[in-house]
């Protein structure tokens, strides 16, 4: 059977350094930091009083206020990407095949703000069950991608995919593999999270994951850096248009990238922390490569997992060096996360994307918040730091991991008709 080409049609962000595609690469190339004290909530009695919030999110500006109730913050974020991507891309301007178009989303944890606030109301009402008849359809993690496809009458494969910060990655190399294999023309696919909110604050200090440099929130989130203390938490949501090739061809779509190579893996070790040599980030690597048919001398662009832990990028730095040889001296590395947080469930989507770009735009986003060498990370390698990097990207390769050691891998391509 020949495997058909999958290519990238259509894109959509809202993120902390942008809401919208436009913005949001801005932010990226020019190093824009999203972290800033917590505006959501009362977080003076927090580990940590900052976070990554969107920035001018207004519901009212997308949502009637009959529909904005019915919605999660999650699915407002991915209802409003998946809207700037299905645009971007006209693909519902071609008249298409409704019944093989598809919509397969990620996340992590889905409505936990509609959860928190349930529980409260119960817990501080009279113990009368008074429960909102929209707490289950809000909360529910597929539901994200029930709305994508009511709202565009999308009736192909329709489910999200859940592996904590892994979850986007997973939904885009499903999409990816419909498509190639005939299933579907074309697939909405991506990522949303909201989980900034007492419950997910709090959670993520009880594990000891967040920075808590409360005194300088913008440079928190510094990856590789040896003064780095965890991650800084994220929201939001990325979505990506992908489509068969000669389909996209026939209705004279734009094509941002090709889509050739997923992997997966898992680490079988931690609940919570990295396989220490980073064998599993290695092993979704060599996945990926081995299914795009590529050698690793052919990347330019590793867009890394990069949480800003302690133990996490130096695995992920370990399993790089394995997978790469010499040829790892001659990569771009950079963490987006040093800019936008850590989106958990999203976090896949919105950097396929910003790789995607950086193919697109030959510039490779920076890592920012560079201050102090680390010696246990080898400073040979080029962690394009503090500044965007301007160079040929023809292949670029995006790694997201989770909590539970599950390992995803995407690769894109610069398109070549």
């Amino acid at each position: 059977m020949e495997l058909k080409r999958v290519v990238v049609t259509g894109l959509g962000a809202l993120t902390p350094i942008g809401n919208n595609l436009s913005e949001y690469w801005d932010g990226l190339i020019n190093g824009k930091s999203g972290a800033a004290p917590i505006t959501r909530y009362d977080a003076s009695s927090f580990k940590t009083l900052f976070a990554c919030e969107l920035k001018g999110f207004d519901a009212a500006d997308h949502f009637d206020r009959k529909e904005a109730r019915k919605l999660d913050p999650f699915s407002q974020y991915a209802m409003v990407a998946a809207t700037e991507a299905m645009a971007d891309s006209g693909l519902m301007e071609s008249e298409p095949n409704q019944d093989r178009i598809g919509v397969i989303w990620g996340s992590g944890i889905g409505g936990l703000q509609t959860f928190q606030d349930e529980a409260k109301a119960f817990f501080q009402g009279d113990g009368t069950p008074r429960i909102n008849p929209f707490f289950i359809p809000k909360m529910i993690a597929d539901i994200a991608a029930g709305h994508i496809s009511i709202k565009y009458g999308l009736r192909g494969p329709n489910y999200v995919t859940v592996s904590a910060c892994a979850s986007s990655t997973n939904a885009i190399i499903d999409a990816f593999n419909y498509i190639r294999l005939g299933k579907s023309d074309a697939i909405v696919t991506g990522g949303s999270e909201a989980c900034v909110n007492e419950m997910g604050m709090g959670g993520f200090n009880a594990l000891k994951a967040l920075s808590t440099r409360n005194d300088s929130p913008e440079t928190a989130s510094r990856p590789f850096d040896l003064d780095r203390d965890g991650f800084v938490l994220g929201e939001g949501a990325g979505a990506l248009i992908l489509e068969e090739y000669e389909h996209a061809k026939r209705r004279g779509a734009k094509i941002y990238a090709e889509v050739i190579g997923g992997g997966m893996s898992g680490d079988a070790y931690h609940m919570t922390a990295p396989h220490p040599e980073g064998l599993g980030a290695k092993n979704t690597m060599l996945a990926a490569l081995e299914d795009a048919e590529i050698d690793p001398s052919q990347v330019d662009y590793v867009n890394v997992h990069g949480t800003s832990t302690p133990l996490g990028d130096i695995a992920e730095v370990k399993a790089i060096k394995a997978v790469f040889g010499d040829h790892a001296y001659d990569l771009n590395i950079s963490s987006t996360k040093s800019m936008t947080g850590h989106l958990l469930g999203a976090a896949g989507a919105i950097e396929a994307i910003a790789s995607i770009m950086a193919v697109q735009n030959d510039i490779v986003p920076p890592t920012i918040n560079h201050f102090t060498d680390d010696p246990e990370l080898d400073n040979k390698l080029n962690f394009t730091f503090n500044e965007a990097q301007k160079r040929q990207v023809n292949i670029a390769l995006s790694n997201t991991f989770g909590f539970g050691g599950h390992n995803t891998t995407v690769i894109v391509k610069k398109f070549e008709a």
